[in-house]
């Protein structure tokens, strides 16, 4: 009987003991129905015998009765209290907010139809998700830092100022944003997609006259947003009109400006500045055109672009403001055709045909503009040699004169009075002949000094004989690399041409043909340069007629020159080259 009683007494401290409120002890094996009685007695008299430690043990891990069927789900739900899922009072249900109680339940729901909704209630941001968004590059230790622009001589480009010195820390942040803007403007692919774009609209065939019905191409688009800017008379703000300073000869003092932003895929053809707005005209034979605002201080992108035209199957050699107003633009590639396009309305018109003389115009690339917007000639050729220009009325773009001048190798180059009433033709003999549009005919043939064959001419400055149209200057550059300067003063004696003049001074520093050559409008700087030679370009003070010995340097990036305008008064120097760029130098008194 002992044995059994201990053996039943061992097996009742391996057994797991519940508390329950109707039940006071687990029943234990037994191995005959005779003794259950007395084992069940035995049993309750030992768990009753607990000592303080176990029963400090029991209490710790199941609680006491009254709270263990509570702590019997505490870890059910990864540390949530039991009581909240069951126990729920109306002040805590007051109390718990979801920052979106004032929005109507209609617009917190919405009904799946099958079709994407085209717009749904944005909900307010709350503070935790507007913190949640910012950049992660945004720190608020930055409004405690400070940092010195004046001590740095990489930082003082920063400076709004030149007394400005210590900024916050988000301030230097926002201007090394800024500066990095300036230099390396946002692509176009990096913007937004979503901006709405222009409209655009062809003009048809019948906006013109003279206008083919049977085009081989197609009309170039109007741009519009440029018919808003120049309509506005504060878009752009030309500078103040001002007396410039006479330059000093021997050294300049220049300076690089910004680049224009856009790159001509192909070699800059033609290059100018509109008269009274600043506004920059380039062209390519990649059948490009760009409008620039002339501005290097704009943000974020220096001289930004206004619009852009791509005139196809045209590969444009030639583009020109039209008069003083600079009210259209005339261009024209190596085509039987030449457009015009009016800035202030978006009309263009395709002149196809010159009545009467369309054998004669195999190519309308090589055309000039009058400065007082009357007239346009055309080089054209002809099988009795000697070459001609074609004179045009503007406004009606009719065939009203011809220019023929002395000579049987053709035209060079010309250019238009200064006042419009006549041109000055080189031949590619040498020969350069003065044409009168008063008397439509010749007033007179002198001999280029030197030359075995004109490339370019040009005419500029003030102060020259009325009867020679007022220029004071004539540049003839020939295939040799020399450039001759005549004062057109000395080109008349007696009111008749001189022969054989002298000119004031011949320039040889390029060894290749002279293919450019221009004058600023107040007359004081010519420059002139060649395509078949890098870095070929020199600037010429006027009228002492001496180079210009501190630029450019071995440092100055002009590649092959192509193209080159003067602007703003000849305070500005655009210089196009063969690989489609324009390097823009701000000529300072």
């Amino acid at each position: 009987m002992s044995s059994r009683h201990q053996k039943k007494v061992e097996s009742s401290d391996e057994s797991f003991i519940g508390f329950d409120e109707d039940e006071n002890a687990s029943s234990v094996e037994v191995d005959s129905e005779e003794d259950s009685d007395v084992s069940m007695r035995v049993d309750t008299a030992v768990l009753d015998e607990k000592d303080s430690d176990e029963e400090d043990l029991e209490r710790f891990v199941l609680g006491n009765k009254a709270s263990f069927r509570d702590q019997l789900f505490r870890d059910d739900f990864f540390g949530v209290d039991s009581t909240a899922l069951v126990n729920v009072s109306s002040q805590d249900v007051a109390q718990s907010t979801t920052g979106k109680e004032h929005i109507e339940d209609a617009s917190l729901f919405v009904f799946d139809t099958g079709k994407p909704e085209t717009s749904h209630p944005a909900l307010p941001e709350t503070a935790q998700e507007a913190e949640e968004d910012k950049p992660v590059w945004e720190d608020s230790d930055d409004e405690r830092l400070t940092v010195s622009l004046a001590n740095a001589s990489r930082l003082r480009k920063l400076r709004a100022t030149e007394a400005e010195d210590v900024v916050s820390g988000t301030e230097y942040a926002r201007r090394l944003r800024q500066q990095y803007l300036r230099l390396y403007p946002l692509p176009e692919w990096a913007k937004d997609a979503s901006a709405v774009k222009s409209r655009r609209r062809r003009s048809s065939a019948s906006q013109g006259d003279l206008s083919d019905s049977d085009s081989d191409a197609e009309d170039p688009d109007s741009a519009l947003p440029l018919d808003a800017f120049l309509r506005d008379a504060n878009s752009f703000v030309a500078p103040t009109p001002h007396k410039r300073r006479k330059l000093r000869p021997e050294t300049i003092d220049i300076q690089r400006s910004r680049d224009i932003p856009d790159i001509h895929k192909s070699p800059v053809t033609s290059l100018s500045f509109h008269p009274q707005h600043p506004i920059v005209l380039s062209s390519s034979a990649s059948s490009v055109m760009y409008l620039h605002h002339f501005d290097p201080a704009a943000y974020p992108t220096p001289n930004p672009a206004l619009t852009s035209v791509q005139v196809k199957s045209t590969d444009l050699r030639r583009t020109a403001f039209l008069g003083p107003n600079g009210d259209e633009i005339v261009f024209a590639g190596r085509r039987r055709y030449f457009h015009s396009w009016n800035l202030s309305t978006g009309a263009v018109r395709r002149v196809s045909q010159i009545q009467g003389h369309q054998k004669e115009q195999r190519t309308m690339e090589y055309f000039r503009l009058s400065p007082c917007g009357r007239y346009m000639a055309l080089v054209s050729s002809s099988r009795k040699g000697g070459g001609m220009l074609n004179i045009l009325n503007v406004s009606t773009m009719q065939w009203i004169a011809q220019a023929r001048p002395n000579g049987k190798k053709g035209v060079a180059d010309f250019a238009w009075w200064g006042d419009g009433n006549g041109l000055t033709i080189a031949g590619r003999d040498g020969n350069v002949t003065e044409w009168s549009m008063e008397t439509k005919r010749t007033v007179g043939v002198w001999r280029d000094e030197g030359s075995i064959g004109a490339t370019v001419l040009a005419m500029g400055g003030r102060g020259g004989p009325k009867e020679l149209g007022g220029d004071r200057w004539v540049a003839v550059g020939n295939t040799s690399g020399i450039l001759n300067i005549y004062e057109r003063n000395k080109l008349l004696k007696e009111d008749e041409v001189v022969a054989t003049p002298e000119p004031t001074r011949a320039f040889e520093q390029l060894t290749t043909a002279v293919t450019v050559v221009a004058f600023s409008p107040d007359g004081q700087l010519l420059a002139f340069g060649s395509m078949h030679k890098k870095d070929a370009l020199r600037l010429v003070h006027l009228p002492s007629c001496t180079v210009y010995r501190n630029w450019p340097t071995e440092q100055t990036p002009l590649g092959r020159v192509t193209a080159v305008a003067f602007g703003m008064g000849g305070e500005a120097l655009a210089v196009g080259n063969d690989q489609g760029k324009i390097r823009i130098w701000e000529v300072r008194n």
